[in-house]
């Protein structure tokens, strides 16, 4: 029979570490949103929601080089105008890609540049986007942004704009299609001179704290200024190094690229919204505002009367704590610092005591570690498939997280439990604390801006567990007590929260980013429970855990808050001559477009161009004319040069797909040259895309290293829908919602190099 004190710990150390996580979700840094009757020297979001208000206007979206798009435009201009500050448009052809993704992008640009203060040398940049996707108005992404920046100027008018460097700002176009505007500005030599320092408001949702989560390398000074000019934190050493390894992108990633410094602002808080139709003002977050605004006020503020050449130094290590703390060590001390951590285990491991220790109790101690993070992962595989079998739905507890948080949490607490019987309470102290010291070691030599959450809390408990080690009632009596206690809350206190916030990143169904971190906190609480609870417990908890899926399976899982991403689109295939419409998503098709149309069982990537899987039906005849290319052909010794005229004055956007087998060298428009990959990460070749309305006057200049014939795709996407569409629109369930390009036509056909 379970001893009650030992259930009463287990009981306590769970919450312990629930009460940590709820914290680090609760008290992230954002404040207080201020009103209208703040002080004119600060920021106000109630005074940046109203200039939001002014600059989305009918509230509908602004996909670059739309009539929309040039009416917000003028609105900003507008706001600057009322502010005393001159603009002008700065209008130029940008272009952008990622050759491992097979993909590159041009488009002409028109952004919107501001002198706001005059100055000497080089200028601080304040830049956020204007233009939406298709499919959304596009409030916090990005006119939050504008809107910050403009809140942001008024305030530094009010201080009285002392600056010893010009003040500019770049509100950018094109964004939305691959960073063009920003691409745009920096292709010509000028504009870039102007540069000194960067500051981009970004967003990816439209909840949650305002995250600085990439910098300049190079970060120490640049950290120290954000430190000493916010007022609540939202960072780490982690995001940064993080971002590095995702395909993700902001304007700021082209100005890094060449070198300039730069702060890089955004919050990720309810992705459900993000790139939708319910990317609206009301559904902004006035105290994410607020933070945005703290955040770029602070650190303009500074940042004009700073030398640039100050802020050149090394790189940093550093971890927020509830927004209220900023620990942070050079980068430079992370690795002798985890080793001095693992050397103090040394000195508790040889620590005189007498206990049996022979190699198969240390190495059953050591699988503590990788049987509770296995274990934790495979649990939250399962029990996310037993949530999508009784659901039926890809995504259980999209709108509804909670039961699923709950199972996965169980789930922790079971495969920790497991654990508990591997070993008594000092060698499961030791082999813990030195997995988190070596993982602080490995991380410090190969990705140094993820040691803090090692190192940090490795420092505090090997110190601990040294200390003890020789005191009189060693492993045994309170000190021990505290110093495992004490040891497991410095890690708690780090991982807990960042479980929090890694939940934002894709939800639930990224259940990886929930289980394993927690289980990689929780599992240094192994030592504080009592052995004899270990088998019951595990099994009570996994048993709750898998009727929390079941029950999460059971919850609704979309709603009009939380709504499933869904494009209706209309195809017209050339190559096949069959139309169709399509219903592009993620997930199950609503039975409502059933009744309307014969739509297939299976969704499937029905075209060239597609990213998410369709639904189809027929759709008749075929309504459009085949996208149309001008094609003049230059012999080469080895190969031959396609120089391809697209003819497609009635469309949004115009896409070219080269095969892969094609031997696609160079890729050339205007005064713009990509290099494609030799193999791309992608298997359907190399796209290149005009993705503004001026397609029909550029020239793509398409260089191939050989003369074998070559079957090019041309593709046209508008965003709108033939009339007959209504009838789809109309059956729309309201726990849908257009995303990324929205409801729109697709035409594509071939066009044959011989």
């Amino acid at each position: 029979m379970m001893g009650r004190e030992s259930v009463l710990r287990v009981v306590l150390l769970a919450l312990l570490a629930a009460v940590v996580w709820w914290a680090g979700r609760t008290f992230d840094g954002e404040p207080a949103p201020r009103g209208l009757d703040a002080p004119i020297t600060d920021f106000s979001a109630a005074r940046a929601n109203a200039t939001l208000g002014r600059l989305l206007g009918p509230e509908v979206p602004h996909p670059v080089s739309s009539d929309a798009n040039k009416a917000v435009r003028d609105r900003i201009r507008k706001e600057f105008a009322t502010l005393g500050v001159k603009t002008s448009i700065y209008r130029g052809l940008g272009c952008n890609g990622r050759a491992e993704y097979g993909f590159f992008a041009c488009g002409t640009t028109e952004d919107i540049l501001a002198d706001v203060a005059p100055g000497q040398g080089k200028a601080v940049v304040l830049l956020a986007h204007y233009d939406s996707v298709p499919a959304g108005p596009g409030a916090a992404d990005d006119q939050s942004g504008v809107a910050t920046i403009l809140e942001t100027v008024r305030a530094l008018q009010a201080r009285g704009m002392k600056t010893i460097h010009p003040v500019l700002a770049v509100i950018s176009d094109g964004e939305e299609a691959d960073l063009l505007g920003a691409a745009s500005f920096l292709h010509n030599p000028a504009l870039k001179a102007r540069v000194g320092v960067v500051v981009n408001v970004e967003a990816r949702g439209n909840q949650g704290p305002s995250q600085l989560f990439q910098t300049s390398p190079g970060d120490s000074k640049l950290i120290g200024l954000y430190a000493n000019n916010v007022p609540g934190y939202a960072t780490s050493s982690l995001f940064e190094t993080i971002y590095k390894f995702l395909p993700n992108d902001t304007d700021l990633t082209l100005f890094l690229n060449d070198g300039l410094t730069g702060f890089n602002f955004a919050f990720i808080g309810e992705l459900a919204h993000y790139h939708t139709a319910l990317d609206r003002r009301q559904n902004l977050s006035r105290s994410t505002l607020q933070m945005h605004g703290d955040s770029m006020l602070g650190v303009v503020s500074s940042l004009m009367q700073t030398d640039f050449t100050a802020l050149k130094g090394s790189d940093d290590i550093y971890v927020t704590l509830f927004g209220a703390w900023l620990p942070r060590l050079p980068m430079s001390w992370a690795l002798p610092l985890a080793i001095l951590a693992f050397i103090l285990l040394l000195v508790a491991a040889f620590a005189p005591y007498k206990e049996e220790t022979g190699l198969g109790r240390w190495l059953l101690a050591l699988a503590i570690v990788p049987v509770a993070l296995f274990v934790s992962g495979a649990a939250g595989w399962v029990l996310y498939e037993i949530a999508k079998l009784v659901s039926g739905y890809a995504m259980p507890g999209y709108a509804y997280p909670f039961w699923l948080r709950l199972a996965l949490a169980y789930g922790v607490l079971a495969a920790v439990l497991l654990t508990v019987k591997f070993a008594g309470a000092r060698l499961a102290a030791l082999a813990v604390w030195f997995w988190i010291a070596g993982l602080g070691i490995v991380t410090a030599a190969l990705l140094p801006g993820a040691s803090p959450y090692f190192v940090f809390p490795a420092l505090i408990a090997a110190a601990l567990l040294a200390a003890q080690a020789y005191a009189p009632d060693a492993w045994r009596g309170r000190f021990a007590t505290a110093a495992l206690l004490i040891g497991a809350l410095a890690m708690l206190l780090i991982w807990m929260p960042l479980v929090a916030t890694a939940e934002n990143i894709q939800g639930l169904a990224l259940h990886e980013v929930f289980t394993i971190p927690a289980a990689l906190g929780a599992v240094v609480l192994v030592p504080l429970i009592a052995p004899p609870s270990w088998f019951r417990l595990a099994g009570a908890s996994a048993f709750a855990a898998i009727m929390c899926a079941i029950v999460a399976g059971l919850v609704q899982v979309y709603s009009s808050v939380t709504p499933q991403r869904l494009n209706i689109l209309f195809v017209d295939d050339h190559v096949t001559d069959k139309a169709t419409w399509q219903i592009a998503t993620n997930d199950r098709l609503p039975q409502a477009f059933r009744r309307v149309m014969n739509f297939s069982d299976e969704a499937a990537l029905n075209t060239p161009f597609a990213r998410t899987p369709s639904y189809t039906a027929p759709a008749g005849e075929l309504r459009y004319n085949v996208p149309s290319a001008s094609i003049v052909l230059e012999q080469k010794d080895a190969g031959r040069v396609a120089h391809v005229a697209l003819d497609e004055p009635d469309t949004d956007r115009t896409y070219i797909l080269v095969p892969p087998d094609a031997g696609l060298t160079r890729v050339k428009i205007a005064d713009w040259t990509f290099t494609p990959a030799a193999k791309p990460l992608t298997n359907f070749g190399t796209i290149i895309a005009c993705m503004t309305r001026d397609c029909s006057h550029q020239v793509m200049e398409l260089t191939f290293a050989s003369r074998k014939p070559v079957s090019l795709t041309v593709g046209a996407l508008r965003y709108t829908l033939p009339g007959d569409g209504l009838k789809l629109v109309a059956a729309r369930p309201l726990n849908t919602v257009p995303s990324q390009d929205g409801d729109s036509t697709i035409i594509f056909g071939k066009v044959q190099l011989p």
